[in-house]
C-alpha cells in the first residue's frame, strides 16, 4: 500500500450557500483524511470553490454587486462551515486566484499550440444551470438536460474544441489496465455504454457570450470554458506548471503517492472521461481513483439549491454538535450509494449509536473504574476470566477491520466495524458482571481484569472513532485519564497502555434527544427550504 495520498473534494458552485449535501461529501473526505494522517501517513486533502461561468455573472447582476464580490461573499460561507464542520483541509483552491488563472492560460496555450485544441463554432442544446451542451439524442424529444432534468436552449457561438477523439481508444484502454479508477463499476460502464460508445463530440472548451470567467491568452474576447477551468484545480493547488513544483511533483506526479477524487454523481462524465484526456494531452499522470458517492436525499428527491429543498447544517451543529451531524453523515447512508436526510433517522442514530452504545459504555466504565478501585485502572494481567480473550479477539478485529474498510474507501463499512466493537463491549459488561464480582473477596482479580479490558476496549474505539468524533473521542481520552502522549494510533495494540492511568469522571457525551422535540425541530429546518 502507498504511503502518501492525495485526496480532494469537488470544487463547489458559489451560487447559494452550501447545504447538507456539500457537508456530506467534504465531511467523509476529511474523516478518510485524518484516517490516513493519523495512521502515519502523509495526506494532503484539498477542497475549494469554482467560480467562473453565466450563472454566476447573472446571479451577481441581480445582486447589483460584481461576479468577484458575489463569490467573495458566497466562499466566506464556504471557510465558515468547513470551519464549524472540523474539516482539516491542506488548501482551498479559487479559480479566481492568480495562481489559477495563470495555469489555466498556460495550458489552454500549450494544448494550442499542439492542436488539441482548435476554433470552430458550437450549435448545441445548452444548460445554463450545468453549464454544459448536449446533442439532439441527449436531450430528448422534450429538451432536458440529462444530468438536472431542467429545460436546454438552442445555442450557437465562436468556440474553441477539444480534440476528445484523439484520446478515446487510450482512455478505453486506462479504464482496462486500472479497474479500481471508477468506483463504484457501474459508473464506468454508464460512461463507455452512454457517452463513449455512441459517438463522443469534441468538447467546448470556451465561450464568448459571457464575460466572466478566464480569458484566452490568444482570443481575450473568448474565456475559457467552465470545465477546462474548473478540473484544472487539481494540479494548480500543487504548484504545476509554478515556479515551486515540489509539491506536485510528490502528490501528482510520483507514483508512490495515490490520487484520489471524490466526487458527485452528476459531475462524473467530466472527471471520468474529459480529465484524464486533458492530463494525457499534457503529459500527466492520471488520478489512481475516482469515487463517486452517492446522493443525499430530501423527501425522495436531490437535495438542490435552485430547488430549495435543502438542510442548512449551521442549526444541527449549533443544536447536537459537530459530533453528532459528522456521525450521521458518515454513518447513515454507505458511502457511494444513495441515502436520505430524515429527522427521525438523525435522532435515532444519536441516541442508539452515541448516547445508548458508545457514550453508555463511556459512563458505565468511568463510574465502576472509580467505584471498584478508587479511579485507578488495574493493569493488565492477561486472560483472567472466561470472556477476556473474545474481548481481545474483537478488539483486533474491530482493528483489521476498520483499516481495510478505510483505506477501500468504505468509510460507512469501517464505522460499523468500531460500532461492533463497542457493542461487543457493552455485553462483555453483561458477560462477565462486575456488579456480582465485586462483592466476592476472591474475584477482585477477575474484577480487575474486566475494567482493565473494559478500558482499552475504549480506548481503542474511541481511537477509531476519532476521525469522526473529532471533539468527543478527546473527551474520553480525558475520561480514561490518557496524556497527550499517549493517545496516538501507534498505541492501538498496546495491552498495557491504560495500566494504572487515573480515570476523570465527566459529562454524558452524548445526551439522549427527546424524538418528541427533536424531530419536529428539524422537520422545521427542512421545511424553512422549501
Amino acid at each position: 500500500m502507498k504511503k502518501r495520498f492525495y485526496i480532494t473534494t469537488p470544487i463547489y458552485y458559489p451560487s447559494a450557500k452550501l447545504h447538507i449535501g456539500h457537508a456530506y461529501c467534504t465531511t467523509l473526505t476529511d474523516v478518510f483524511a485524518r484516517s490516513k494522517r493519523e495512521r502515519g501517513f502523509e495526506c494532503y486533502f484539498l477542497t475549494g470553490a469554482d467560480e467562473h461561468g453565466l450563472k454566476i455573472e447573472k446571479n451577481a447582476e441581480k445582486a447589483g454587486v460584481t461576479p468577484q464580490e458575489f463569490v467573495d461573499n458566497i466562499v466566506e460561507g464556504f471557510y465558515k462551515l468547513w470551519d464549524l464542520l472540523k474539516i482539516t483541509n491542506d488548501d482551498f483552491i479559487r479559480t479566481t486566484q492568480d495562481r489559477h488563472v495563470k495555469v489555466v492560460q498556460d495550458i489552454f496555450s500549450k494544448m494550442l499550440a499542439k492542436d488539441d485544441i482548435y476554433l470552430g463554432e458550437y450549435e448545441g442544446w445548452y444548460c445554463k444551470d450545468c453549464e454544459a451542451f448536449w446533442t439532439d439524442t441527449q436531450v430528448g424529444p422534450d429538451h432536458l438536460c440529462p444530468d438536472c432534468g431542467r429545460p436546454v436552449q438552442k445555442a450557437k457561438e465562436e468556440a474553441y474544441f477539444f480534440r476528445t477523439g484523439k484520446y478515446v481508444d487510450s482512455l478505453l484502454k486506462f479504464y482496462d489496465e486500472n479497474p479500481k479508477f471508477l468506483v463504484p463499476e457501474s459508473r464506468k460502464n454508464e460512461m463507455i455504454n452512454t457517452f463513449i460508445k455512441p459517438g463522443l463530440d469534441d468538447l467546448c472548451v470556451s465561450r464568448t457570450s459571457f464575460s466572466w470567467g478566464i480569458p484566452v491568452r490568444e482570443n481575450p474576447k473568448h474565456v475559457v470554458y467552465v470545465w477546462l477551468d474548473a478540473l484544472t484545480n487539481y494540479i494548480t493547488a500543487l504548484g504545476y506548471d509554478s515556479d515551486h513544483p515540489e509539491k506536485f511533483e510528490k502528490f501528482w506526479q510520483d507514483p508512490e503517492c495515490e490520487t484520489i477524487h471524490i466526487l458527485g454523481a452528476d459531475i462524473t462524465r467530466f472527471h471520468a472521461i474529459y480529465w484524464p484526456m486533458f492530463l494525457e494531452s499534457l503529459g500527466l499522470r492520471k488520478p489512481d481513483r475516482e469515487f463517486i458517492h452517492g446522493l443525499l436525499m430530501m423527501r425522495d428527491s436531490k437535495m438542490s439549491k435552485s430547488k430549495g429543498n435543502v438542510v442548512d447544517p449551521y442549526p444541527l451543529v449549533e443544536r447536537y454538535g459537530v459530533d453528532a451531524v459528522r456521525y450521521y453523515l458518515a454513518r447513515e447512508v454507505s458511502f457511494g450509494s444513495d441515502g436520505s436526510f430524515t429527522p427521525e433517522q438523525f435522532v435515532e442514530r444519536v441516541n442508539a449509536d452515541l448516547a445508548n452504545a458508545y457514550g453508555n459504555l463511556l459512563n458505565r466504565t468511568i463510574s465502576m473504574i472509580g467505584k471498584y478501585f478508587q479511579g485507578t485502572v488495574p493493569a493488565y494481567q492477561g486472560t483472567v476470566t472466561e470472556f477476556d480473550g473474545s474481548l481481545e479477539t474483537a478488539i483486533e478485529v474491530a482493528i483489521t477491520e476498520y483499516e481495510k474498510a478505510m483505506d477501500d474507501l468504505r468509510i460507512t463499512d469501517a464505522i460499523i466495524a468500531v460500532n461492533d466493537l463497542v457493542n461487543r463491549s457493552n455485553k462483555y459488561i453483561d458477560e462477565t458482571t462486575p456488579w456480582a464480582l465485586a462483592k466476592d473477596e476472591s474475584k477482585q482479580a477477575e474484577l480487575a481484569s474486566v475494567m482493565n479490558h473494559l478500558a482499552r476496549a475504549l480506548f481503542v474505539t474511541s481511537r477509531l472513532y476519532h476521525p469522526v468524533l473529532v471533539t468527543a473521542a478527546d473527551k474520553a481520552f480525558d475520561q480514561l485519564g490518557l496524556p497527550e502522549d499517549k493517545r496516538g494510533y501507534e498505541n492501538i495494540h498496546d495491552k498495557h497502555l491504560l495500566d494504572n492511568s487515573a480515570t476523570v469522571k465527566g459529562n454524558p457525551l452524548f445526551p439522549r434527544l427527546d424524538a418528541n422535540i427533536e424531530v419536529p425541530f428539524i422537520a422545521s429546518l427542512m421545511n424553512e427550504c422549501k
